[in-house]
C-alpha cells in the first residue's frame, strides 16, 4: 500500500465533508471544492479525520490511493487557508497590475498583455514587479501561475523575464571575442 495513503488528512475546525460513492465535497471558510472519486479507492471519515483506502482487488489500487489523499489534502488546506503563488518581474520597463478579474502586463512587447483570470482566482499586485496569484484550488492557482510566466520567461543571458520567486535562473556566460 502507498505509505502516503496511511497518513490520516486531519480536519480543521470549519471545515465539512459530503461524502457519496462517486464525490467528495469539501467546504470551509474559503470556498467549496469537489472531486470525483476513483472507484478503486475508498474515503471514510472517522473521529475528525478522512482515511484513503485502496479497494481489495482493483488494478492500481495502491497507488491511487496515494494520489486521492494527496487531492483530497489539498483540497481541505485550500478551504482552510488557501493556496498563493508569488512571481516577480524582472526587466526594465516590466510592470504589472492587477485591476478586477484582469491582471495588464507589460513585458516589452508592442502592446499590453491583458490576462483574464479564471473564476476563483484572484491577483494581488503589492509593488509594480511583484504579483501574487491566491486561490483555493492548488492545481488551478499553480496553472495560472504558469499562464502568466509563459509570456515571458527568464532568458538565461540577463535573467529579464517573469519568474517564480523561488526560482533561481542560471545565467550563461556570453561569447568572448578572440
Amino acid at each position: 500500500m502507498s505509505r502516503v495513503a496511511k497518513k490520516p488528512i486531519a480536519l480543521p475546525p470549519g471545515v465539512v465533508v459530503a461524502l457519496t460513492s462517486e464525490r467528495i465535497s469539501v467546504k470551509g471558510p474559503l470556498g467549496q471544492l469537489e472531486f470525483a472519486v476513483n472507484p478503486a479507492v475508498s474515503i471514510e471519515e472517522e473521529g475528525g479525520s478522512l482515511h484513503c483506502r485502496p479497494v481489495a482487488g482493483a488494478s492500481q489500487a495502491d497507488a491511487l490511493s496515494g494520489t486521492m489523499r494527496a487531492v483530497v489534502a489539498n483540497m481541505v488546506t485550500g478551504v482552510s487557508s488557501g493556496f498563493e503563488r508569488k512571481l516577480t518581474l524582472v526587466g526594465v520597463g516590466y510592470r504589472a497590475q492587477a485591476q478586477g478579474d484582469t491582471l495588464n502586463l507589460s513585458l516589452g512587447f508592442s502592446h499590453p498583455v491583458a490576462y483574464r483570470l479564471p473564476a476563483g482566482i484572484t491577483a494581488v499586485t503589492p509593488t509594480q514587479t511583484e504579483i501574487v496569484i491566491k486561490g483555493v484550488d492548488r492545481q488551478l492557482v499553480g496553472q495560472v501561475a504558469a499562464e502568466v510566466r509563459s509570456y515571458r520567461k527568464p532568458e538565461p543571458y540577463k535573467g529579464k523575464g517573469v519568474r517564480h520567486a523561488d526560482e533561481v535562473v542560471v545565467i550563461k556566460e556570453t561569447k568572448k571575442k578572440k
